[in-house]
């Protein structure tokens, strides 16, 4: 089973929780056991499981990268100046896959799902969720 989710993003950097749309569209596949696998399209974004509790941790993700990934010092940028943008996407990820535990996501307490945007402001993000039933 699979779904595409549309997700506005309204910074350059951000990292915004999608849990929610995941577990929702989890519950209504009805699957006991499976996995999940979380997908972005597109080249300056990822999917990332980090912490959800303390948003600092959104925070230092961001800094980090920021830090170690700087913006305008890439041949890319004479391009369309994202540059940064790629390589973070590239070192993060465009997928996660979770495993489906009990009919949930089998993700801890502090984990959550989020979409990265490396290149925003956008109007829509396309992240695909397709599910697997694993039982026999």
């Amino acid at each position: 089973m699979q779904k595409t989710i549309i997700i506005p993003t309204h910074r350059h950097d951000q990292l915004v929780d999608i849990t929610g749309q995941v577990e929702a569209f989890v519950a209504q596949c009805n699957i006991k056991t499976g996995l999940a696998n979380v997908y972005v399209q597109g080249a300056t974004a990822g999917i990332m499981i980090q912490e959800n509790w303390d948003e600092s941790v959104q925070t230092d993700v961001l800094n980090w990268l920021r830090k170690m990934i700087p913006h305008g010092v890439w041949q890319h940028d004479a391009q369309d100046n994202n540059g940064d943008s790629h390589l973070k996407a590239g070192f993060v990820g465009p997928s996660e896959t979770i495993p489906i535990v009990d009919g949930r996501l089998g993700l801890s307490t502090w984990q959550n799902i989020f979409l990265c945007e490396f290149d925003g402001p956008r109007s829509e993000r396309r992240v695909v969720i397709t599910v697997y039933n694993t039982e026999k």
